[in-house]
């Protein structure tokens, strides 16, 4: 894993803490929501101030997300919304939390300045003791104050002066004002300069979670289903009308088409479709290479086709498959019949544009392992865990890959690869002989 700490493709983008300080505030905090501190001088955090270096020395890599439901952050700096976020348990957590420090920025901005600011990501769940609990997880609320509790303090302030204007007497009460001023040596002038956060809640409709296996939950589409990688037997009995094994490709398939969740690359607007399409087959090509022991150190893209062509007896069917693909794409070719039990099917899906995009490119990319830029980009968590038994040809070719093709430009190639433009026009029929798995395709 060496090589991709030290390529910035794991734990990228985390925020260095090393002023003395941020390091007493960190522990401060620490102290406050589990009870426990670190003896280090310095180390990074993601987002939710989760460190790494942390988890190792406390020997718990969920120390600030207990039991893996109710995520707990430490913020120290309003620069940690860019962070990642680690040992995530829930797809839903990392853009609450991103959402919560934009919405409150700039008081996030002031409360850091003299104190760090914990909080946790409630919900009506702390145990997930059965999986039938994951239909209980409706709503998040994210609560926070700092430390030593200025908005607490703040919110007991603004009473005390909202009843000491309401008194006719109160200046004469002493023990009012004497503990308005101490208040106000806390909080500040909270007249001039308010201290309150935003209070926020997030419905959590769909997502997906690392428990019982990953799952992933469509509640809210007009056809729902759980979709497992674990195993189906423990998940009897919900309340949902389907639950499918991450193998049953056939009706994942018909639920993705039946919700409108999916669409073809090749019919998708605003995308260079038979670049992507290529790029995929390259990394067949990769796969096959790996598997007959070819070194592709220093591999560039003309060598791994130059691979394909000599061996292209020798590649899988998912790499024709594709290749049919962009012969369509490109006027070359007919319309390739390709069902949901054929290996490119889900190779040559992308997300549709719903709210749900995300999730689904997510599930796509565990479909189908084999791309990794999208499985790097859409499940880290699953990229880290088969990289670690990939060959070292494979190690190298992927690091140098992203490094060269993603790092310089996540931005672009995140649009390249999964935006979506408006369409300018109706769609127009398309000619009967070009109907493929999706049906009748548009026109290129």
């Amino acid at each position: 894993m060496n090589r991709l700490i030290k390529s910035g493709l794991m734990f990228g983008n985390l925020v260095r803490i090393d002023a003395p300080a941020l390091v007493e505030r960190y522990n401060r905090a620490l102290k406050h929501l589990a009870g426990k501190q670190t003896q280090l001088t310095e180390f990074h955090v993601d987002i939710s101030g989760h460190s790494p270096e942390i988890g190792d020395e406390l020997g718990d890599t969920l120390y600030l997300n207990p039991r893996g439901v109710n995520r707990q952050f430490i913020l120290l700096t309003t620069a940690q919304k860019t962070a990642p976020l680690l040992e995530a348990t829930f797809s839903t957590s990392r853009t609450i939390l991103r959402r919560f420090i934009e919405a409150n920025e700039a008081q996030l901005f002031a409360l850091t300045a003299r104190d760090a600011v914990a909080g946790e990501l409630v919900n009506s769940v702390f145990s997930l003791a059965t999986p039938a609990r994951l239909f209980d997880i409706r709503k998040i609320t994210v609560e926070a104050d700092t430390t030593g509790g200025t908005l607490r303090e703040a919110h007991e302030l603004a009473a005390m002066v909202d009843d000491f204007k309401r008194r006719e007497d109160a200046w004469f009460d002493d023990v009012l004002i004497a503990r308005m001023i101490a208040a106000a040596g806390q909080t500040g002038d909270i007249l001039r300069n308010p201290l309150r956060l935003e209070t926020m809640s997030f419905e959590t409709g769909n997502f997906w979670t690392s428990h019982f296996g990953g799952c992933y939950l469509f509640r809210d589409t007009p056809r729902p289903a759980l979709i497992t990688a674990g195993a189906t037997d423990a998940l009897q009995d919900m309340p949902i009308s389907q639950v499918l094994a991450m193998s049953d490709t056939s009706r994942i398939a018909r639920f993705l088409e039946a919700n409108g969740l999916v669409e073809p690359i090749v019919t998708a607007r605003g995308i260079d479709a038979a670049a992507i399409l290529r790029q995929k087959m390259d990394f067949i090509v990769v796969d096959a290479a790996q598997d007959a022991g070819i070194d592709l150190t220093g591999a560039t893209r003309r060598d791994i086709r130059g691979l394909a062509r000599r061996h292209a007896d020798r590649l899988p069917e998912a790499y024709h498959g594709l290749n049919r693909l962009v012969h369509w794409a490109e006027g070359a070719g007919d319309w390739p019949h390709i069902t949901s039990d054929h290996p490119a099917y889900f190779l040559s899906l992308r997300a549709a544009a719903t709210a749900d995009r995300d999730l689904v490119n997510m599930l796509l990319a565990e479909l189908a392992p084999g791309d990794i830029r999208q499985l790097f980009i859409c499940h880290k968590q699953l990229f880290y865990r088969l990289y670690r038994d990939w060959s070292e040809t494979k190690r190298s070719y992927v690091v140098d890959f992203l490094s060269r093709e993603y790092q310089v430009d996540k931005a672009g190639a995140r649009a390249a690869l999964f935006g979506h433009e408006a369409p300018m026009e109706e769609p127009r029929a398309a000619p009967a002989a070009r109907v493929g798995p999706w049906g009748a395709a548009k026109g290129r």
